[in-house]
Order: structure tokens, then sequence, then C-alpha cells
């Protein structure tokens, strides 16, 4: 049975468009409605009967779309807004999904179930690109990224205040030379940690040298090459933030690999707080990201959304973050 995606293929439009079309909602322009409408009849298209059935009866669908379910951190959000869809006797549909055509693929196969509450994670999808999506699903939650015009449907962390917090947590342990070592992705919580981290030294006069600051790869393997990196350039600190808690690890591997004791000869500070930081020897002091809680929340404010009779979810749609204290940092204060 041919799908939606294959006539978008062949009317050259996106299988949104062919959506809006069959539905009958959102913007579609005369011309390029008619030419979908035409392929459509032509190949004698016929909406999912099931699908179509389940929407009539009122199944209750949460769909949840994020770039990789076997990281420590989306795993902890889709147990979020699992638990919480549970608990309203939801049934959750996943989709692995990174890049625009599979993002828009993933959403389209859930409304084609008659999904109409989706949790979406995705810091790379351009702005007016989710504009698009939120405005043809009405029960669209952006989760862990900030979007002014759409700000009622966005669940975020603030970032650069979690980067000084962590920053005066250092200074506050006597560390006046610290290294960075960050993500290379270009999103934004890379980009607001940094700042946050920056901008407190700067604040107290400290200027963090460029040969301190290095970018990888977001994992076990980027935070050992850049640890050795640091080492290797004779660059001088005595504490290190790493942008999330994988990295840190793979810091603090290296180092002792290179025979430099953690704490005792360099501290190490991760973020996100996932299991990863409490296992590891020493055990990490980082900043926990409450991302198990936002998945909740986010599931809440979805349902909010397309059920007029749920009561306000009386909370912030912005999350911080909290100061885990663990073994990794010394004081020489």
């Amino acid at each position: 049975m041919i799908t939606i995606k294959e006539i978008a293929k062949i009317a050259n439009v996106s299988p949104t468009t062919v959506s809006r079309v069959i539905n009958g909602k959102g913007k579609v322009g005369n011309k390029c409605r008619k030419q979908v409408q035409k392929i459509i009849d032509e190949v004698g298209y016929r909406p999912n009967i099931n699908a179509r059935a389940l929407a009539g009866q009122k199944t209750e669908l949460m769909g949840i779309v994020t770039p990789n379910f076997s990281s420590p951190f989306y795993g902890s959000l889709s147990t979020g807004v699992s638990d919480a869809a549970l608990s309203e006797k939801y049934r959750v549909l996943m989709s692995n999904s990174n890049d625009k055509n599979t993002v828009f693929n993933a959403i389209d196969s859930l409304k084609e179930l008659g999904c109409e509450n989706i949790i979406l994670h995705n810091k790379m999808l351009p702005q007016k690109e989710i504009l698009t999506l939120v405005e043809d699903t009405p029960g669209l939650v952006v989760i862990n990224r900030h979007i002014s015009e759409v700000s009622s449907r966005c669940v975020w962390l603030d970032n650069s205040s979690a980067g000084r917090t962590a920053a005066e947590f250092l200074y506050n342990k006597g560390h006046r030379k610290i290294a960075i070592i960050n993500s290379d992705r270009g999103i934004s919580d890379a980009f607001d940690r940094l700042f946050g981290i920056t901008h407190f030294y700067a604040s107290k006069g400290i200027q963090i040298s460029a040969d301190c600051i290095k970018e990888g790869i977001p994992s076990l393997e980027g935070g050992k090459k850049l640890a050795r990196e640091l080492i290797d350039s004779k660059a001088e600190f005595t504490a290190l933030i790493a942008y999330n808690d994988m990295m840190a690890v793979g810091a603090m591997n290296e180092l002792q690999d290179m025979g430099i004791k953690v704490p005792e000869d360099v501290s190490v500070m991760g973020f996100d707080d996932v299991l990863i930081a409490s296992t590891s020897r020493p055990g990490l002091t980082t900043m926990h990201y409450p991302i198990y809680d936002m998945g909740q929340y986010a599931t809440q404010l979805s349902i909010q959304l397309t059920h007029n009779d749920k009561k306000p979810v009386n909370q912030s749609h912005q999350f911080m973050a909290t100061l885990v204290e663990r073994d990794s940092v010394k004081d020489i204060s």
C-alpha cells in the first residue's frame, strides 16, 4: 500500500504538506494542493483504516522523538515521558530521529497513527521548521530548547545559570586556573554553559586562556582525547569542567592513566548527573540536569494542550540545574 512518504516523493513536496492536504488542515497553496490531491487520486491512496479507527475510539497516544534512546540522558528523558504518560493511561510510541528528514517522517508517522501528543527533542532542526511542526500539531511540546515565538510549547533548562553555578563552586574551592572541554556539535547548550563559566570567572577578574578551552565529540572517547590534548599542550589548570558526564569520566580515566591523580592533582566536574557520574571512581561532582522531571512535565503540558478539562500545570517551563557534590573536586583554598 502506498504511503504518505511515497506520495510526497512523487509530488516533490514534504510529507507534512501531503498530510495537510489529506487532513484539510494547515497552510498549503492552491496550486500545490491541487497537484498533491491529483496524485492522491491517481494512486488511490486511502488513510490507514486502523489508525482512523484508533482515532475514532479516542485511543490516547503519546509520541516521543529523540536523537538516541541508547544514551543515558535520552533514556532518562524517555522514562520521564513514559511514566507520566502511562499514569494518564496513554500508550507511548517512540522514535529515534535526528536529521530534518527523519524527524519529519517520524512525526508524520505518529500523526498517521492518530497521535496528537508528541514530545520532540531536537537541537539541529532549523527554528522555522520547529514553528511549522508546532502549528500543525496541537499537542507537540519541544523539550530542551527555547523558541520565543512558541515559548508556551517549550520546556528548557537554563544552561547559562548552570555554567555559572559550576564555575562559582570551583572558584569557592580555590580554583583560579581551569580548563574546559566542550561539545563541538554547535548546539546552544554548549555555548550557554561556556558563557556561564567564562562570564563568572571574568566577573572575578580572571580570563580563561584559549589554550585551556578544547572542543570535541561529547563522549567518553572525546573526553579522553581532549584531556590528553590539554596535558600535551602544557596548559596550566587545577580543575577541568566537561560539557557532560561522559566527557568528564573519559577525561578522568585518561588523566589517571597518565599518572595524574583526580582530585589530588586535577579536579574534574561534569554536567547531567547520569548514572555513570555516581558509579565512576572517584564519584563525579556534577550539575544535575532534571531531564526526567522535564520529560514528565512536558508530557503533562502536552496533555493539557489537547484536553481543556485538564488543570493547568502550575510550574514554569524553565528548569534549573542543581549541584551534586561527590569526590572529584578538591578544596585548594
